[in-house]
């Protein structure tokens, strides 16, 4: 292995992936996935989806998940500043309704894996950001859900500057609360 430095989180499932970085001064190289690597960290599954999304500061995208056809990510930021949550919602979990976040930034490189069955979102920390992921099953626009991004029972610990404004699309707005969709499941 040698080329990514895997950490688990204290929900299990969740790694964060720092890459070896090979850096001189004409710049850098680093190999952002590497099925074998992947698969000797226990990250053994096959992505079919590839996503990139663009947002300027204070753009908060989540907490989304897919109910019946839910996706392993690995989501990483090519450009800026993020802060990415994780909230777990494995009905049976020892962690169920537990989050973790981590910043992901071009100058860390790291990446997040994020198994099925959580929910996910991010903040844009930086003045724009390029946040890219992989995913292992299909976009089902009829199957997507989520969660209040301010839900009081999950209080997440967003770091929001003083002054930041939020923007949060309308349907973002929308989801209900954790303990709305526990009494659903």
């Amino acid at each position: 292995m040698g080329k990514i430095k895997v950490e688990t989180c204290n929900i299990e499932g969740l790694k964060v992936i720092t890459p070896t970085v090979f850096g001189d001064n004409r710049g850098y190289f680093m190999e952002t996935y590497n099925f074998n690597d992947f698969k000797e960290a226990g990250i053994d599954m096959e992505f079919v989806q590839d996503n990139q999304s663009a947002s300027k500061k204070g753009v908060l995208r989540g907490l989304h998940f897919q109910i019946d056809y839910p996706q392993d990510k690995l989501v990483r930021v090519i450009r800026g500043e993020v802060y990415d949550v994780a909230v777990d919602m494995r009905t049976g979990s020892k962690t169920y309704g537990q989050w973790y976040g981590v910043r992901l930034s071009e100058e860390n490189k790291k990446m997040f894996f994020i198994p099925k069955n959580f929910a996910h979102g991010f903040l844009v920390l930086s003045d724009y950001a390029e946040f890219v992921y992989k995913c292992t099953d299909f976009y089902h626009p009829n199957d997507e859900g989520g969660i209040m991004w301010n839900d009081p029972e999950l209080n997440i610990d967003w770091p929001t500057d003083p002054g930041m404004e939020l923007i949060i699309s309308d349907k973002d707005k929308r989801w209900p609360s954790f303990n709305e969709i526990r009494k659903d499941r």
